[in-house]
């Protein structure tokens, strides 16, 4: 029987190799071996842990956006600081970027995206719009802004969005985002 320590290793290290590969290779081309191989283990122990392809994407994809408490702050303020934070994330974080890439080409995928925003992102949209009740469609704008700013950015790596710095695309999108969040509805 494998001990709790190294069944959880174990499970570390597929996630780990799950994560790179999903990033690397996108849902439909990853595989349950080269995954397996990536963490030093039989296919066999992936299957047992996750059940198959999409049980591992689901574990592999599960991550919190960490996004920032926006209460706090003055509401004039929250579109750059939502803007930088996904800087950040998408900068420091592969999975994320991974899984963009999957959830243009996969269902499993988009799904995923779909619960993330709407679990994390809705939430604190409604702390700060002027009307909760319309915050689903504002946290909608928001990542409709987000994420193609992250898709031609760091997945299609479009030149001019490649060469500008930080600071000029948060001066660039974050307006849009403060309207998306603050402005009356139209």
């Amino acid at each position: 029987m494998t001990s709790p320590r190294r069944s959880d290793a174990t499970r570390s290290a597929i996630l780990d190799a799950a994560r790179e590969r999903f990033a690397a290779d996108g849902y439909e081309r990853a595989t349950i071996r080269a995954i397996a191989r990536d963490a030093g283990i039989d296919p066999s122990m992936v299957m047992r842990y996750y059940g198959n392809k999409e049980g591992l994407f689901a574990a592999a994809s599960t991550f919190e956006l960490e996004l920032p408490e926006l209460g706090g702050l003055p509401a004039r303020h929250a579109g750059a600081t939502l803007v930088a934070h996904f800087l950040d994330r998408w900068e420091r974080d592969e999975v994320l970027t991974g899984l963009l890439r999957v959830g243009v080409t996969n269902e499993a995928g988009a799904e995923r995206m779909r619960e993330v925003f709407a679990e994390q992102l809705r939430p604190i949209t409604a702390g700060v719009c002027p009307d909760p009740a319309d915050a689903p469609r504002r946290a909608g704008l928001v990542a409709s802004q987000i994420l193609g700013m992250a898709l031609t950015r760091y997945v299609l790596r479009l030149p001019p969005l490649v060469e500008m710095s930080r600071e000029e695309i948060e001066a660039w999108l974050a307006p849009t985002v403060q309207r998306y969040l603050t402005a009356e509805a139209p």
